[in-house]
């Protein structure tokens, strides 16, 4: 009733129906060509209350930022977060229906991904989500020192420049070196995929620094199945989520500054979120 409004009139025969057509349907856009031109994408292995999380697998969700700046649902389909393989599923999926090697890839360090996508030999440039590397630093730390650290790492991923950023890492590592020394070192050894923001526009930062895009259109999917009985058949998880996954999508807003998505695509530089000027550019100046 969510999906198709409360007057609608849901037999069990009817339900069957839908559940079947709409498996049709999602298979049929798993095998869709993917005609557009792709900048960003994000990624993500979201665990939902729907059956699967007997097997402890979580949905591989794929979102992409296209040249126009509009958001798409690529791929999402059940696997496992840490698995390469899973991942490396998912990718071929998405090489055969045509998709083009994006700009920037948005995600969480601990997933498969990352393995993955070296794997099948794509050059893009890799940003970790804010978020989850944040969680992971805090999580490992005693609670009386979390407020501050917190502030600290927030102050980070808001800097204006890269150079601001390694400032307030270096207060960060001066306040917590004794007391935190694994978390002042998962910070320095993840830094610079944390920082690959900065080389695209200030403008979109916001939309890059993490996952969310990702992740808020999941608060639709939740509603619907913590209020529903578990699947017995992942396919009919997968299914069901898909639609509403569909329904989201056509509220997503656009990024913003969309007319820079296409110099993104070109291969313009940026340096801390500016255009850089080109050498025939700085010549004539």
């Amino acid at each position: 009733r969510g999906l198709l409004g409360e007057a609608a009139p849901l037999s069990p025969a009817s339900v069957a129906r839908l559940k079947a057509r709409w498996q049709e349907d999602y298979a049929e856009w798993r095998r869709s060509p993917i005609t557009e031109e792709i900048v960003y994408l994000w990624a993500d292995g979201i665990y939902v209350k729907a059956g699967l999380e007997k097997e402890k697998a979580a949905l591989l969700t794929v979102i992409a930022g296209l040249r126009d700046g509009t958001k798409r649902v690529l791929a999402v389909s059940s696997g496992y977060r840490e698995s390469q393989e899973s991942w490396s599923e998912v990718l071929r999926e998405l090489v055969a229906r045509g998709m083009n090697p994006p700009r920037l890839v948005i995600a969480d360090g601990n997933l498969g991904l990352w393995a993955a996508l070296a794997a099948i030999g794509w050059e893009c440039g890799e940003q970790l989500c804010w978020n989850h590397k944040a969680r992971n630093v805090l999580d490992a730390m005693p609670k009386s020192e979390q407020p501050a650290a917190k502030e600290l790492l927030s102050a980070m991923q808001q800097a204006e420049t890269r150079a601001e950023a390694v400032k307030l890492r270096s207060r960060f590592e001066e306040r917590n070196r004794a007391r935190a020394p694994k978390d002042c070192e998962k910070l320095r050894r993840d830094w610079e995929r944390l920082m690959s923001f900065y080389s695209f526009p200030q403008e979109h930062w916001k939309h890059l620094r993490t996952s969310n895009v990702v992740e808020s259109p999941f608060a639709a999917v939740r509603l619907r199945t913590g209020a529903s009985k578990r699947f017995k058949k992942v396919a009919n998880a997968e299914a069901l989520i898909w639609k509403v996954l569909m329904v989201a999508e056509k509220r997503f807003r656009k990024l913003n500054a969309p007319h820079l998505l296409a110099e993104v695509a070109a291969g313009v530089r940026f340096e801390d979120g500016i255009r850089k000027p080109n050498r025939l550019q700085a010549h004539d100046a």
